[in-house]
């Protein structure tokens, strides 16, 4: 197992449960390091994958609404029947579910970084690991699985495709204090190209009174649009004109959708490496370990027969699209319409919406991740219905 992050620990966790004798290379000195989202999850997506609640002290809050604020401060709320997700402390889930793999009786090896894969007759027989004392230590395995992150370099090496490049998004995560008119239970995000062209902002408050502040843009600097967001943006400049940020880190982020093939002779892609991320809202943490359960249910099968041959772990890609290809599908459509919006266009939708009753109609939804069995059960909806159209008539005028 290539990286010790939630894809990474999950199908270790799940092979290991189903008698496979599992490592984790993890490159850095501990698990959950660095940050690299803000862990912001759905309730019901976790307790579907066995894990919620979880522990005291890893959830921070549960949000139960959402404000959306154009680029001039039109807001559009949604207030949920209940808590739809939660935020949780990254490092200690991280943790959490290698402790898990760990009690399962996976072995992970901390300052081990893989620095290629063995290739053998076209078979992934292994990989290459650069240890703390930086020597080369060769490690033999029936199958590799790769939850490496966006660097995607081992897809590279058994020619895979890696995530889109047009795909990609840069973002930037701060954790705040002395944060002021926000409701607690809710988060803020903030669209519009003046602020993070591409994608958005957000404010995810603790109850502490401390918040994770981020944004990711397509092009530009997403540090610097994060002080223009806390400088000049009509309502974040209220919320956090007196914010102290104590920490800030940078990622990247992929939103072309799951790459065509993640499977080779010997080997399986998981997590960002495959680019299991949601096109809409960048999450990719839930995706991911749906899809580590796949991957260490079809690695185990592949076991049993002995045949670790592209043509059965195929099964992999197969089911995997088949849990997330509709949804999928329809969010890569939402999100082109979303980057075809002018901030005028978006401030206009954003000022229909409420108009027509659209947050009302929200307000029993309980599935944030599978966004187009959620979109289409919706659509029942007049209000929804009316907005969706609204939608297109916006897109169809900014694509002539």
């Amino acid at each position: 197992m290539i990286g010790g992050g939630p894809a990474g620990s999950f199908s270790a966790f799940e092979l290991a449960k189903r008698g496979a004798t599992v490592s984790v290379f993890e490159e850095h000195s501990a698990v959950g390091f660095p940050l690299h989202c803000a862990g912001h999850l759905s309730i019901r997506s976790l307790r579907n994958l066995g894990l919620y609640p979880l522990p005291k002290g890893i959830v921070e809050n549960e949000f139960s609404a959402v404000n959306f604020y154009s680029a001039n401060g039109t807001k559009f709320s949604v207030h949920l029947a209940q808590p739809v997700t939660c935020a949780v402390n990254r490092t200690l889930f991280d943790k959490y579910l290698a402790e898990k793999a760990e009690a399962a009786g996976v072995s992970y090896f901390l300052n081990s970084r893989v620095k290629s894969l063995q290739i053998k007759d076209g078979v992934v027989r292994g990989v290459k690991v650069i240890q703390g004392d930086r020597t080369d230590k060769q490690v033999f395995a029936q199958i590799v699985v790769d939850a490496e992150g966006v660097s995607s370099r081992f897809t590279s090496q058994v020619g895979l495709p890696r995530p889109k490049r047009d795909g990609l998004v840069y973002a930037v995560e701060a954790e705040v204090e002395n944060v002021h008119d926000v409701e607690e239970r809710a988060v803020e995000v903030y669209v519009g190209s003046e602020y993070a062209p591409g994608f958005y902002g957000w404010l995810i408050p603790r109850l502490d009174g401390t918040a994770k502040v981020g944004l990711a843009t397509k092009n530009g600097n997403p540090q610097v649009f994060m002080q223009k967001l806390i400088n000049k943006h009509p309502m974040a400049s209220k919320q956090l004109h007196n914010a102290k940020v104590t920490r800030m880190a940078f990622h990247t982020i992929t939103l072309g959708g799951p790459i065509k093939r993640a499977y080779a002779s010997g080997f399986l892609a998981v997590g960002d490496a495959a680019s299991q991320v949601k096109p809409t809202t960048g999450g990719g943490v839930i995706f991911s370990i749906t899809c580590a359960k796949i991957a260490a249910e079809v690695a185990s099968e592949a076991l049993k027969r002995r045949d670790v041959s592209a043509e059965f772990l195929g099964l992999y890609q197969k089911r995997c699209m088949t849990a997330l290809g509709f949804d999928v599908h329809v969010m890569l459509k939402i999100r082109k319409f979303l980057d075809a919006l002018s901030d005028e266009k978006i401030d206009k939708a954003l000022r229909f919406a409420a108009r027509m009753g659209l947050g009302e109609a929200l307000r029993d939804v309980e599935e944030i991740d599978f966004q187009g069995r959620t979109l289409f059960r919706l659509m029942k909806k007049p209000s929804t219905y009316a907005v969706l159209v609204y939608f297109a008539g916006l897109y169809s005028s900014a694509n002539p």
